[in-house]
Order: structure tokens, then C-alpha cells, then sequence
């Protein structure tokens, strides 16, 4: 296993071949949320027209993105619950939303029907979660993927049909994948690959991430995470307050080293993520973070995509950051298995 970046295997068709595992996920996540969205029609269908609920609680991995997106728009609180069970006020005059398996999700779907609770699950359809949540109560969105992106997606798409959210396009949103998986593919050369370039761009760095908007922030922080795990280094999404001192004590580059000896320690590079959903405060934040950054010779990558939807647009920095990461790993030679997934 290589520690050394070499960008040459990016565009090295043996290696890419071997590295299908991390590429084809993302590059099928598009035609992923498609088959997701056209499974769940009928229940989506089924849900127009419903009771409003006094508060919504959701509860897997993807509550808290949901509750990114709802908190301006839903009529009624809304409730990412972290824990095991649900809070001792639901009852039944609420929804519960159960996104994804595993034993807490079971045990949440259990204990929302004991209380009389509305709920919605998004579970495969042969899947034990599916069984122990069925009663006249429960609507399953049925999902065949372990992808928590689709169901999030699918599950805001139901919220919608009963009046608890905004429009989501569940067209709008694979063609936007789409785009980044064509302009992010492994057949598309360095010089034209911006996954490929952010990849290089991080390759001898320690990344400190930032977005501005909820969802932008929330999308720097998955985007870290595939970093740390594909370098096997430290990569910080935190607010501007938090970056800000780091910047200010990077150390300046040291003029007479030898870059081919590796012995300057590895540097930060600012990698801002833009949504454009930002208010003025972000933009301010912003502003101040590539302002230290140019004062302290600190390299800033922009992932940016400021068009369209809001789901648009998370789902497109995602992306992005997503694929970065995983030629990232390609580049570093980390040859072991991991997906790659939204």
C-alpha cells in the first residue's frame, strides 16, 4: 500500500478498472434514487390528502438532512431524534419517520405503533424492519438499497404529498448526479476532471472544510469524512470560528525545501463548499476565510454548484466532494475496500 500521491494512476485504465468498487456507486447513484422514486409511487400516492400531525420525529441516519431542509418550511415541529426510543411526549398525534434498518429503527418503528403514532418507514420490502413495522398505521416506501441519500430523498417526496414540505424533485435530482458522474468519470482525463483536480489539490494536505448554509455545512461534513477515511489524515468540516485560528497559525512556507523530500509537514488546504444558500453573515464568513487563507500562502478548492433546487444542490456538492475522495484514495494507492456511496 502506497503513502506517496501519484497522480498518474488517475488516468491509468489497469488501476481504474481495479478501483470499480469505489467509482461505479457514485457514478450510479442518479439511476439509484430513479429506481427508488419509481418503486415508491403507489405510497407516495396513498399519502395525499392526510391529517396534518401535531409534530413530525425522524429518526436513521438521514434525520438530521431532513430536518436541514424542513425546519424553514414545515407547518409543524420537526424532530431528528438521536437516541434510542422516541421522546415520551409522541403519541398519537404525531408522525414518526423511520429512515433505514438496524436495531434502534426497529425498536422506534415498535414503539411508535404501541403509542398510536402515524408512521412512515423506507426499508426494503423483505426486510425484517418492513415486517415488524406493518399495521394499518404504516406506510412503507420501499427502497432496495442500503444508500441513505434515496431514502432521505423519498421520504421528503412523501412529506410533500402530505402537505409537510416543499416540492421535491425526484427527477430533477438524479439528472443533477448524473451531471456530476459525466464530468467526474473515470474515462475523462485529468485536464478535464474536476474531481481529478481537487483530488491532486488535496493529495499532500490536511483539508479544513467549510459551507456556509445548513445543508452546505452538512455536506462538508459527510465530505470529510470520506477524506479522512480514503487518506487515512486528518480532515476538519467545522465553522468559520473554528478555521479561522488554524489558518492564522500556519506556518510560512519554508523557501529553501526540497519538495521531492517530503520533510515540510503537510499544509491546510481551505475547501470551501457553495450551495449559495448562504445569508450575508456566511458570505462575510467566507470573505474572512479566503482573505487568511491568501495572507497565509493556504491553497483554497472551491466545490460549488448554485443552481437549481435545494436538493440540487446538496446532492451536486456531495458529489463532488464524493468523488474527490475516491480518486484521492486511487491516487494514494489505499487499495482497500470501501463503496462509495452519497
Amino acid at each position: 500500500m502506497s503513502s506517496e500521491f501519484d497522480e498518474s494512476r488517475l488516468d491509468d485504465p489497469a488501476i481504474l478498472a481495479e478501483s470499480d468498487h469505489l467509482l461505479r456507486p457514485l457514478a450510479e447513484a442518479g439511476a439509484r434514487l430513479r429506481r427508488e422514486a419509481a418503486a415508491a409511487e403507489a405510497a407516495l400516492a396513498s399519502l395525499a390528502g392526510e391529517q396534518r400531525p401535531r409534530a413530525i420525529i425522524a429518526v436513521g441516519p438521514e434525520a438530521r438532512l431532513l430536518r436541514a431542509v424542513l425546519e424553514p418550511v414545515c407547518p409543524v415541529p420537526f424532530v431528528a431524534w438521536p437516541n434510542l426510543g422516541l421522546p415520551g411526549w409522541v403519541g398519537p398525534l404525531d408522525l414518526v419517520i423511520v429512515l433505514g434498518g438496524g436495531s434502534s429503527a426497529a425498536t422506534c418503528s415498535h414503539e411508535a405503533l404501541r403509542r398510536g403514532s402515524r408512521v412512515i418507514v423506507t426499508a426494503p420490502e423483505d426486510s425484517s424492519l418492513a415486517r415488524q413495522s406493518a399495521s394499518r398505521a404504516t406506510t412503507l416506501l420501499p427502497v432496495s438499497t442500503a444508500d441513505p441519500l434515496p431514502a432521505a430523498i423519498v421520504a421528503l417526496a412523501a412529506l410533500h404529498e402530505m402537505g409537510l414540505a416543499g416540492p421535491i424533485s425526484t427527477a430533477a435530482v438524479p439528472d443533477a448526479l448524473d451531471a456530476v458522474a459525466l464530468e467526474s468519470g473515470h474515462g475523462v482525463d485529468l485536464a478535464a476532471n474536476p474531481a481529478k483536480m481537487v483530488a491532486i489539490e488535496l493529495a499532500d494536505a490536511q483539508p479544513v472544510i467549510w459551507g456556509g448554509s445548513v445543508l452546505a455545512a452538512r455536506a462538508s461534513r459527510r465530505i470529510a469524512e470520506a477524506v479522512r477515511t480514503a487518506s487515512g489524515r486528518v480532515a476538519l468540516a467545522a465553522d468559520a470560528g473554528e478555521l479561522l485560528p488554524i489558518l492564522a497559525g500556519v506556518r510560512p512556507r519554508d523557501p529553501f525545501a526540497d519538495p521531492f523530500e517530503g520533510s515540510e509537514e503537510a499544509r491546510p488546504t481551505l475547501v470551501v463548499v457553495d450551495d449559495g444558500l448562504g445569508d450575508a453573515e456566511n458570505d462575510e464568513q467566507r470573505d474572512a476565510l479566503e482573505e487568511n487563507a491568501r495572507v497565509m500562502d493556504v491553497r483554497v478548492t472551491a466545490l460549488a454548484h448554485t443552481v437549481g433546487s435545494t436538493m440540487e444542490r446538496y446532492a451536486t456538492v456531495l458529489a463532488k466532494g464524493m468523488f474527490a475522495a475516491a480518486y484521492l484514495q486511487i491516487g494514494l494507492g489505499r487499495e482497500y475496500r470501501r463503496e462509495g456511496r452519497l
